[in-house]
């Protein structure tokens, strides 16, 4: 737990630390869509150099990063795994009672597999080199021109700031309850599927708790300090359009491109 590094920031001064964060949540919506373009080998290792060109450019330790996604490759494999062993379509080359496996569920597993690490890779760039309070002002300035049809633009952005604020303050809560379950004997590793999942039940509980006590805390300190919403507020930060962030776009626009007429029919 102590090791997920989504959602955290990590202070630098690369050129990807230093873009525009609406360019860069632009450029992670783009990536999402580009992305299932990517359906065969050559795309997905034209992709994989891409991102891990931009995790080099980060001046982001590789190794860094690649502990701190280990806690989701689990997640990831149990995913495609449905896709290895539910999927009946191409010529059978495993079966045992109602688990197949296929050429076709491999091919499709793997492409699955690449989708979400790729994707997974992209937005854990995006928290390690952008602030929370850069990534909302960026969603509310985005949300702009919503605002007229009565869209709270300002209050999804400060919710989003608190989200990514917390998710390292929530693993931290989590990492300190397990110690502290395991100095009284709960052992979270024993027993069976169903043994496992009441010896979670003493971490969920306290976890809800510390949480709904620090979103209190948080709401009183906010409103003591003359919290009001967004309405007559100045920004102390301005956001900023470079040239570099309208050539980061293109580049990425670029790179759809050559995924679009390199993918398989």
């Amino acid at each position: 737990m102590d090791k997920l590094i989504l959602g955290r920031y990590v202070p630098g001064s690369s050129l990807i630390h230093r873009l525009d964060p609406r360019s860069k949540l632009i450029a992670m919506f783009l990536f999402i869509v580009i992305v299932f373009w990517a359906n065969n080998l050559v795309t997905n290792l034209l992709l994989a150099g891409f991102t891990l060109f931009l995790i080099l450019l980060s001046q982001v330790k590789l190794s860094f990063f690649l502990n701190g996604l280990k806690s989701m490759f689990a997640i990831i494999l149990f995913t495609t795994a449905f896709q290895i062993f539910f999927n009946h379509k191409g010529s059978l080359l495993w079966q045992f009672w109602f688990l197949t496996i296929t050429d076709y569920g491999l091919g499709q597993a793997a492409l699955i597999f690449m989708r979400f690490v790729l994707i997974i890779c992209f937005s854990t760039l995006l928290t390690l080199t952008t602030t929370p309070l850069s990534l909302a002002d960026a969603v509310e300035s985005l949300l702009k021109p919503l605002k007229p049809l009565k869209v709270p633009v300002h209050e999804i952005g400060l919710m989003l700031s608190l989200s990514l604020r917390f998710v390292p303050t929530l693993m931290d809560d989590t990492t300190r309850i397990m110690k502290a379950q395991r100095a009284r004997g709960v052992d979270f590793g024993q027993g069976n599927l169903i043994q496992k999942v009441k010896s979670i039940v003493p971490l969920l509980i306290p976890l809800f708790a510390s949480s709904f006590k620090r979103a209190d805390a948080l709401a009183i300190a906010m409103e003591a300090r003359g919290y009001r919403g967004g309405d007559g507020r100045t920004k102390y930060r301005r956001l900023n359009w470079a040239l570099s962030d309208s050539f980061a776009l293109i580049s990425l626009l670029i790179l759809g491109l050559a995924l679009f007429f390199l993918k398989s029919p």
